[in-house]
């Protein structure tokens, strides 16, 4: 069994949006990929919001974050073009600069 389940981690980052006016959210896909994108700021030397005590484990030192509330989940809504139906030619372009937007 896994500690903390994704239901006590998904209240934990619910409580940080309610408290950042955000809305919630109920998708264990935006947990695990927020979980990745904070262990992988980690990684590139980002300083933990949390007592260094994971040994260079830096997923498990993202998830106890997202546990004492440090984390909170912002989701994007998809703007109106990305809802229209694309052409051949325009969804062939792939943007490999690995150049990530911020989200507060």
């Amino acid at each position: 069994m896994l500690h903390p389940s994704y239901k006590e981690l998904i209240d934990h980052v619910n409580h940080v949006n309610t408290e950042m006016g955000k809305p919630p959210i109920n998708s264990r896909y935006s947990l695990v990929m927020a979980a990745s994108k904070r262990a992988r700021a980690l990684i590139d030397q980002e300083s933990p919001m949390i007592q260094d005590r994971y040994n260079g484990r830096m997923l498990s030192l993202a998830i106890a974050e997202m546990e004492q509330e440090k984390i909170g989940i912002v989701t994007r809504e998809p703007s109106q073009d990305e809802n229209e139906s694309k052409g051949f030619d325009e969804m062939a372009v792939v943007d490999l600069s690995n150049q990530y937007e911020d989200e507060e």
